[in-house]
């Protein structure tokens, strides 16, 4: 009962702290837009972001194998209130240079606040899943499932909030709100949760098992992936279309909430093994190769309009029809390599291992974020879309060779 209490405790924190990030994305990217920035300059404003989460989840690892994952949930969630804080300190009579060189360094902040949180959080999971792989399954799905509805709530919250409060009231509700959730989580948790025996040089740190290695790289190609035309691409195209901020910030929340419930149901779709692995890296790899397909056939709708009883369809109607498809695939995929890594993961080290991985998450972010605004500058939504068929080729070539074995999964002490 003790790991369920604690697991629920975590999800609860996680929850809050991923509302409020998906908020800050909308906040920080319509309010920029609005102000006239370029596409090239909306995407420089998340790169920090995604680049201090490539360290932050390496230390964060360690720091939580050797701290403690309560304290390093703690951590996270007071970077993330001082991240907002700053970030409210952005005055209007500015120029573009300071501008831009706060919000990116503000953003900077609150990416490793974003993944000191992630992985202390996501380390939790197994330590309270208890024996089976089964078990561990379903809540790795419904945790990850779970927390990107809320993320997708989050970028309508982001929206609203941008035109009911403003910017800066905005900022300061929410770091009200994690300040609350702060509290209440880091005095409910046991202090020595997830505590063992770190790494003791660089390349101990960096010595994983093929699974992990591999995985991480799959990583990298999927979610630089996604980024690469859902971060800037989507949301400029859609509002160049015609639609409002509001209308925006809906479409992705309800985007973003839909792949979340995906998520939470992947264990429907796939057939479990009794090695816990066999089946599941199968999986992985056929779901990648149909991922992969998307993007291409998107491109390809795109320049060859659909046509039905006389009707055309207009380019953002195809986006959405599009991305619809693609998140259903995309959040399989995610979900089984949450799971895969944590069976992948040793449990002696397994902070260190889960921000191993998702270090390689926010490499392939900060990949994504950075070639987001250079194509769809240069060729548009077309350009985005060709680059993230390129990605998606090397994440389905990484699964080919995921090892069907890997150390039994048992609960982590501490």
């Amino acid at each position: 009962m003790a790991g369920i209490r604690n697991y629920a405790i975590v999800t609860a924190a996680y929850w809050s702290f991923t509302l409020t990030d998906g908020a800050l994305r909308m906040l920080v990217l319509l309010h920029f837009y609005r102000l006239g920035y370029s596409p090239f300059t909306l995407a420089l404003l998340f790169l920090l972001y995604e680049a201090a989460g490539i360290g932050a989840n390496l230390i964060g690892g360690w720091l939580a194998t050797r701290y403690g994952i309560t304290r390093m949930l703690g951590v996270g969630l007071a970077t993330q209130i001082a991240g907002f804080l700053l970030l409210s300190l952005l005055s209007p009579d500015w120029g573009e240079v300071q501008a831009v060189a706060w919000a990116v360094a503000c953003q900077g902040i609150c990416g490793v606040a974003k993944d000191l949180t992630k992985t202390a959080s996501k380390s939790a999971i197994k330590l309270t899943a208890g024996d089976g792989s089964s078990r561990l399954f379903r809540l790795v799905a419904w945790f990850t499932g779970s927390k990107n509805a809320m993320k997708g709530i989050g970028f309508f919250l982001g929206g609203l909030l941008l035109e009911t409060l403003g910017f800066r009231i905005a900022l300061w509700s929410m770091a009200g709100l994690l300040l609350l959730v702060l509290l209440a989580g880091t005095l409910s948790l046991p202090r020595r949760l997830g505590r063992s025996t770190a790494s003791k040089s660089t390349k101990e740190l960096f010595s994983k098992s093929a699974g992990v290695n591999l995985l991480a790289l799959a990583r990298i190609g999927m979610f630089g992936a996604r980024d690469v035309w859902f971060v800037v691409g989507v949301p400029v195209f859609l509002y160049a279309a015609g639609w409002s901020f509001t209308g925006v910030g809906t479409f992705l929340a309800l985007w973003t909430i839909g792949y979340g419930l995906v998520q939470a149901a992947a264990p429907a779709f796939i057939r479990r093994s009794a090695d816990g692995l066999s089946r599941e890296v199968s999986a992985a790899r056929w779901w990648s190769l149909a991922l992969t397909l998307v993007p291409p056939g998107l491109i390809a709708a795109l320049n060859w309009p659909i046509t039905i009883g006389g009707t055309v369809f207009p380019p953002d109607a195809i986006l959405v029809a599009g991305l619809a498809i693609f998140g259903f695939a995309f959040a399989i995929n995610s979900s089984v390599h949450s799971y895969l890594i944590l069976a992948y993961a040793g449990s002696e080290k397994l902070a260190e291992d889960v921000g191993f991985y998702y270090a390689a998450n926010a490499a392939g972010r900060f990949i994504g974020v950075a070639l987001s605004g250079i194509l769809y500058q240069a060729g548009g939504i077309e350009a985005a879309l060709a680059g993230s068929a390129a990605m998606l080729a090397s994440c389905w070539l990484a699964t080919l060779f995921l090892p069907p074995r890997a150390r039994p999964i048992e609960q982590a002490k501490g």
